[in-house]
């Protein structure tokens, strides 16, 4: 995030934060000094020069107030982009509308999805913060070059080590909110769409969204990892997640914990909670092989498939949640 944040301080922060807090004459004669420290992140990658804004605000590029706020704006925003983008892609060309005459779709439920979404990200960005202050400050195992990796076959190891940390952390987090204390004031959020779309992919309580996304940002402050492997990863999780909630069940993998198998996490609660794989799941005994009409486009949209669906999830509405307060669509023929 360093090099990121070097770049958008060059272009657009610097002028910003010298129109707002603009330095006397006596600090702008100090802050000169400094514009030979400025864009050495970057500088690793590519030659680029300082801005002419650069040395013109009392709140300065290592001043942590500056700091923070640039990075919860790029997090936000980036992650604004990365959601519209990839859950609109994925509506309007893998997603089967089909699901959306389910008897368990909701009343306007796409525009309750991104309403959702768009509530909870300023607050998950606010609560991420933290970890890219840590990362640009220098706290993290983040290498620029690939020769400075431990030693060269981790360049690839980096990546599977990534996964299988962050899907271990991810399961128990994952499973911890589905706790009779946590899960209606946390969790339940998420699982008011028992069919979702795409736009579900981030339609949380901020608090739920922000602690499945804690491993990915303290995996750098105790294992080491290349910061365009870092930046790769970060757009790969968010793309997966979108993928998970699309409805397209490509394979039938009993190792990948893909769409189908969150289908029925969302369908039936209490089982696939890995985020990668289905080792954890696996491991705990919440696992569910998805049933084989799944992967049968039409069998999947069928009224017998259908119906099994329908009477198991209300069973499991009725055992976790209680009463039932979702309004869903009118109500339709099987």
């Amino acid at each position: 995030m360093d090099v990121v944040l070097d770049v958008l301080d060059t272009f657009a922060f610097d002028r910003v934060y010298a129109a707002a807090f603009p330095a006397s004459e006596t600090q702008l004669a100090l802050n000169k000094g400094l514009l030979s420290t400025y864009n050495q992140n970057v500088g690793r990658y590519i030659t680029l020069a300082p801005s002419e804004w650069a040395t013109r605000s009392t709140w300065l590029r290592d001043d942590i107030k500056r700091q923070a706020l640039s990075l919860f704006l790029i997090t936000w925003f980036f992650g604004l982009v990365l959601y519209f983008v990839g859950s609109t892609i994925s509506y309007n060309f893998i997603f089967d509308k089909r699901s959306m005459e389910h008897p368990k779709f909701l009343r306007n439920q796409l525009s309750m999805e991104v309403r959702q979404a768009m509530e909870a990200m300023p607050v998950m960005a606010a609560l991420t913060t933290p970890f890219f202050i840590g990362e640009v400050r220098g706290y993290t195992k983040l290498y620029d070059s690939p020769s400075e990796a431990p030693f060269p076959l981790y360049n690839y190891l980096q990546f599977p080590l990534f996964m299988a940390f962050t899907d271990f952390c991810i399961y128990w987090i994952h499973r911890g909110l589905h706790h009779p204390l946590i899960y209606k004031r946390f969790h339940k959020p998420h699982h008011k769409w028992i069919v979702p779309t795409p736009y579900a992919s981030y339609a949380f309580h901020p608090l739920d969204g922000w602690s499945q996304s804690v491993p990915y940002h303290i995996f750098p402050f105790f294992f080491p990892l290349q910061k365009v492997a870092y930046l790769g990863l970060f757009v790969f999780v968010t793309i997966w997640t979108v993928l998970i909630h699309d409805g397209e069940y490509v394979t039938q993998n009993p190792v990948v914990n893909g769409s189908a198998c969150h289908t029925l996490h969302h369908l039936y609660f209490n089982y696939n909670y890995g985020q990668f794989f289905t080792l954890w799941d696996r491991i705990g005994g919440s696992y569910r092989l998805p049933n084989d009409e799944l992967f049968d486009k039409n069998l999947k949209m069928g009224k017998e498939e259908w119906e099994r669906q329908c009477r198991e999830a209300e069973k499991l509405v009725k055992e976790v949640e209680g009463t039932d307060d979702r309004t869903y669509s009118e109500k339709k023929d099987l």
